[in-house]
């Protein structure tokens, strides 16, 4: 029989904050790691390299989250092909953001930033839950952000969303601590990636006390924590990680 291998997902793995999540939950705890990308097939398949690097296994699927059907699809079948591993930790961090004021705002806009973040969530945790019940351990770790906490004038859609998925997060804690089963959410502040880089970092450093955007790494460090043992009884947080920013 083969050997049992553990796994932790996480969504949008191939950059950024994924990619900095999925290769320090191997790093630290030893997960084999599946993520899911949608477009950056090359950057997903170089995260899925590095993590072979560390004698550990790694998978890419392309999942466009938002899509239910394809998405429970894609994982069942990857459950039934793999049915002596466990996914033991689920990070919800494919997200998307489609600025603008309300007043001028599209329904594609809206629609499509609460599909891949708020249905996203679901899609996702709603496959994978039964299965880290029946194991009596799991974790679910949710990234979320500043703006869904405190709002953000230009990001109705994407505040939305977010707040949603915090509500989601402590609502669903509830209902699975005795089973061992901790969900937590994760709120960065700015952070160098992708989706920060058209921001002007010289003149938002001002409105933070630590001085300084930071880093997916840094933001990796509390997931890896939150996903080990260590933090078994913590659940139904919104932790934040922004350098300072009155939350």
């Amino acid at each position: 029989m083969a050997t049992e291998k553990k796994y932790a997902l996480v969504s949008g793995g191939s950059r950024g904050i994924g990619r900095a999540i999925a290769l320090q939950l191997a790093k630290d705890l030893n997960y084999n790691i599946l993520l899911t990308y949608f477009k950056q097939k090359e950057a997903a398949e170089e995260v899925v390299k590095e993590i072979k690097e560390l004698n550990l296994h790694a998978e890419a699927l392309q999942i466009d989250v938002s899509q239910r059907d394809a998405t429970r699809k894609a994982l069942n079948h990857w459950q039934t092909e793999n049915s002596n591993n466990t996914i033991e930790v689920l990070v919800n961090n494919a997200g998307i953001r489609n600025d603008g004021l309300f007043v001028w705002q599209k329904d594609e806009a809206w629609d499509s930033v609460l599909a891949t973040n708020l249905d996203g969530f679901y899609n996702l945790t709603q496959t994978l839950v039964e299965p880290m019940l029946k194991a009596k351990f799991g974790r679910i770790i949710n990234i979320v952000s500043l703006s869904g906490e405190k709002g953000n004038a230009g990001q109705v859609n994407y505040s939305a969303a977010k707040a949603g998925v915090i509500g989601a997060t402590k609502a669903l804690a509830q209902e699975i601590a005795k089973r061992k089963v901790t969900v937590n959410a994760v709120a960065p502040g700015f952070i160098k990636t992708d989706m920060t880089q058209n921001l002007n970092e010289k003149e938002l450093k001002k409105t933070i006390p630590a001085n300084r955007f930071g880093t997916p790494e840094e933001v990796a460090d509390l997931v890896s924590f939150l996903a080990s043992e260590k933090a078994n009884y913590i659940t139904g947080q919104v932790i934040h990680i922004n350098g300072g920013i009155y939350s």
